[in-house]
């Protein structure tokens, strides 16, 4: 009984044994198709990453590229004609100018909104030859003793200005307003048309 009790424990420590064995190498062949993917996520990861870093120098470059310069355009806009002036940010040093009357032929049509979209546009074009893709918009009107409104034209230029793929920074009247002033033209009982 003895010597059947130790091959009974025999025949367990060898299918103990060999169940280990079994399993043994199941674990590394797990292991293993773990490293695997591990791998190939690392190397995966690994092939990202200098992407990413593309991507990131091509944001940096992005960001280190200078701003471009910046204008200001400044609209005289009355019943009778549009004049467009573009001056560095002082207003010292004219980049640009052009007027309705250079536009078109016909002296009554140099107030009109054609007219001033195609001034808007020779000036725009000057610009981004000059480097600028910003701009400031001032519009005026003959103001003073004059129109306290600016003329059909100035929404003209700026719908051009905007549409000619530059940005716009901000748009100002500036028409003076008299405080005071001398008297209008036109006498007592007005101007008799």
């Amino acid at each position: 009984m003895a010597e059947e009790k130790e091959d009974a424990k025999k025949a367990e420590g060898e299918a103990g044994q060999e169940e280990v064995k079994k399993e043994a190498p199941k674990p590394e062949k797990k292991e293993d198709a773990k490293e695997e993917p591990v791998k190939e996520k690392k190397e995966e990861s690994s092939s990202e990453k200098p992407e990413a870093s593309g991507e990131e120098e091509v944001k940096k470059e992005t960001k280190k590229k200078k701003p471009g310069k910046l204008a200001v355009v400044h609209v005289y806009s009355s019943k009778n004609d549009t004049i467009i002036t573009a001056t560095d940010i002082s207003g010292a040093e004219t980049l640009s100018w052009a007027s309705g009357g250079m536009m078109v032929k016909s002296s009554r049509e140099e107030g009109k909104p054609y007219a001033a979209m195609q001034a808007a546009q020779k000036v725009v074009g000057d610009l981004k030859e000059k480097g600028v893709d910003t701009v400031h918009i001032k519009i005026r009107a003959p103001g003073g003793n004059g129109q306290k409104t600016p003329g059909s034209g100035a929404k003209a230029v700026v719908r051009a200005i905007a549409r000619m793929k530059v940005r716009v920074g901000r748009i100002e009247d500036v028409t003076p307003v008299p405080t005071d002033s001398m008297k209008r033209a036109g006498g007592r009982r007005g101007r008799r048309v």
